[in-house]
């Protein structure tokens, strides 16, 4: 009879943020190694808490399934005689599979073994599973204590594991299951008996404990939203802040704070932030959207001295308002532009000086790349501006404080300070995107010191030989590569990286010897980011493979080149493949010079010179005018050309004034297709 099955972790608080990954590792273990056992399941769930890790199965049936193999041997004429007897290799086969040598079976002229491996009992399996789901766990972080070898993401305090009402023995970092769970650290019991799994959650409940994380996460919304009613205010939410405080909190319980009217006087950014990033509130606005003297939160535990847990976060807010309105005060003494000198004692990075440096490329890279994305003159000169004043906040007191508001105060304090709506939000904007999924810059200006800020960054990291290898990229290159990228499809831009890549390489002052194999470097950085948001769109591998096999084309072409093919898919016409391939086969070294019209004496040579004239020449107009179906399309219409060619024409000539003017041909012919990428990826 099938049975339910519990597998508890009690551990000392394990941090919000790693909860999530946990949880989802929990079930996917659950399931794979019950599935490697062959033990037949229902339902697979885990639930969490900052204290617990739960894994709730049911349905576990008693045993794992018979499994019925059959194992190949010699050919029947190696293990039989001529009388049909067993010869030595037959035996030998047959006790090494464990049966009788008269059980097996000749099929297709050889031997089969025909065995059967009986279940285990799902109690054996399950003391099996059950540590290699703890060691298998992975954390970003995970820790020894006392004098044990074990390691996890906090110490382990109990252990649940139950088969029914039947404890199935685990032991793990001197702890041994049983059927003791504990309730809220304050409110609930320290000892409770979960009879069987299904009276886990209840039992729990009973306690304090909503070990389920959904539920939690509901309760918590309803609580703030039916506050947030009271008070006739809108939430300001944050998807992020609501699930970390999923995995704060054991038994949730809203409240609302207030704070004083005049430290609304700050700029939003100085309240919301202490708030959310510093104290984990929700700020709250009112009907007309501004920010009220209020705020939300959620405390562990019940409704118990309640007005108390609010004053002492009230307490807590009123000290980091006081913090911001004194850095506020202080920081508005000096305008920005006064501040450009204090960038003099920040270094940058190790060996490429501080950030009154980076801020001086920024100024010259930014108009390069400006200049090349065609922005007026008017917007070249909010762009130099903000780039000159882009890293001043830096040396605030409030950014110091909260490092957060990097750019956000920025972008305050210029307005303040008389400067532009465009110069303050490309202050603002340089910083976006700052994690996956952020918005990007919406301005022309902020679009283009985001990614010259980003490339300065990268190259200067790059030009310092530290390069991100495996999960390890503490400047998060990665990151800013993608946003580079995305800026850049997003807009349209069609400009090409190179230039700006080595203005920066010659900004930083990287030796001239050393630039080619940096250029290198950063170019295959940026392509495989390029391969990965391809990869993302759904495209193709061999489309991805050879719109980016050509190193000319830009970001921008290779995304339209790659959206036209998957409307011509002509990587997969065989005979265009194989035609373009001939020629690469024939030309890949070879640098177009020109084609002597008086060495062509074949008319095979004549027609394949007239057409490929003319498909080059449209090919290059419809890529200038981005037209990239016309360019997609036209190496189709050279195939039976060059066919022909190939089957009337010798290219290798032993005359060697028409063999190299052949290769000419040959080379024109291909350019259609170059211009796409190199046809040989499509192997």
């Amino acid at each position: 009879m099938a049975k339910d099955v519990l597998f508890e972790i009690g551990t000392e608080e394990i941090p919000a943020g790693f909860m999530p990954s946990v949880l989802s590792q929990l079930k996917e273990l659950g399931q794979s190694l019950l599935t490697e056992r062959r033990l037949a399941f229902g339902q697979v769930q885990t639930l969490g808490t900052p204290r617990r890790l739960a894994l709730l199965i049911s349905d576990v049936e008693e045993s794992s399934a018979d499994m019925s193999e059959r194992h190949k041997g010699p050919s029947a004429k190696i293990g039989f005689d001529a009388d049909g007897n067993p010869t030595k290799a037959a035996i030998g086969f047959a006790r090494g599979k464990g049966i009788d040598p008269k059980d097996l079976v000749v099929e297709d002229g050889y031997i089969y073994a025909e065995t059967v491996s009986a279940g285990e009992p799902a109690t054996k399996i399950l003391a099996d599973v059950f540590p290699q789901i703890i060691h298998k766990l992975s954390f970003p972080k995970s820790m020894h204590w006392a004098d044990l070898d074990e390691r996890f993401v906090r110490p382990v305090r109990w252990l649940v594991a139950l088969y029914g009402k039947d404890v199935v023995p685990v032991t793990f970092a001197g702890v041994t299951s049983g059927n003791v769970s504990r309730g809220h650290r304050f409110l609930g019991a320290r000892m409770i008996t979960i009879e069987e799994p299904a009276k886990y959650v209840d039992a729990l409940k009973d306690n304090y404990i909503i070990v389920d994380q959904d539920v939690r996460r509901q309760m918590i919304k309803d609580q703030l939203e039916a506050l947030a009613s009271q008070k006739q205010a809108t939430i300001v939410w944050d998807d992020d802040l609501l699930e970390e405080i999923v995995y704060l909190v054991e038994y949730p319980t809203a409240l609302c704070g207030s704070f004083d009217t005049h430290y609304l006087d700050l700029p939003e950014a100085a309240i919301i932030t202490p708030m959310k990033d510093h104290q984990r509130y929700f700020p709250l606005r009112d009907k007309e959207g501004k920010l009220l003297p209020m705020f939300l939160t959620v405390r562990n535990g019940n409704d118990h001295s309640l007005a108390t847990v609010q004053a002492g976060n009230e307490r807590v807010l009123r000290a980091r308002l006081d913090d911001a309105e004194f850095f506020f005060k202080e920081d508005r003494k000096k305008s920005l532009a006064d501040r450009y000198e204090g960038l003099t004692k920040i270094v940058f990075q190790e060996g490429l000086g501080n950030l009154a440096d980076k801020s001086e490329r920024l100024t010259v890279l930014s108009r390069a790349l400006g200049e090349a994305c065609d922005l007026s003159e008017d917007e070249l000169v909010a762009l130099e501006r903000s780039a000159f004043l882009c890293k001043t906040d830096l040396t605030t007191g409030m950014v110091t404080e909260f490092t957060e508001l990097q750019g956000v105060m920025g972008k305050e304090y210029a307005l303040l300070d008389g400067e532009s709506k465009e110069v303050a939000e490309a202050i603002f904007e340089q910083y976006l995107p700052r994690f996956a999924g952020d918005i990007l810059p919406q301005t022309r200006a902020g679009k283009v010191l985001s990614m010259a800020d980003k490339i300065d960054n990268i190259v200067a990291t790059f030009s310092r030989g530290l390069i991100p290898t495996g999960s390890q990229d503490p400047y998060a290159l990665r990151r800013q590569t993608i946003g580079v990228l995305n800026i850049l499809l997003t807009t349209g831009w069609n400009v090409s990286l190179v230039p700006i890549w080595k203005k920066a390489m010659e900004l930083l002052q990287v030796p001239a010897d050393k630039q080619d194999e940096l250029l290198d470097q950063v170019h295959n950085f940026f392509l495989l980011r390029l391969k990965n948001i391809f990869s993302d769109k759904d495209y193709p591998h061999e489309v991805i493979e050879l719109v980016l096999s050509n190193k000319s084309v830009t970001i921008v072409e290779a995304d339209m080149l790659a959206k036209a093919l998957l409307d011509n898919a002509i990587y997969i016409d065989e005979s265009l493949v194989q035609a373009y391939t001939r020629m690469y086969n024939l030309v890949k070294d070879v640098a177009y010079t020109g084609v002597d019209e008086s060495l062509l004496g074949m008319d095979a040579e004549k027609a394949l010179f007239a057409k490929a004239a003319d498909v080059d020449a449209k090919s290059q107009e419809a890529m200038d005018k981005g037209d990239y179906a016309t360019v997609v399309a036209l190496p189709g219409t050279l195939v039976d050309t060059i066919n022909q060619f190939f089957e009337d024409v010798m290219v290798m000539d032993k005359d060697q004034a028409v063999k190299n003017n052949r290769l000419q041909l040959v080379r024109l012919a291909y350019n259609a297709m170059g211009r796409i990428g190199s046809v040989n990826v499509l192997k």
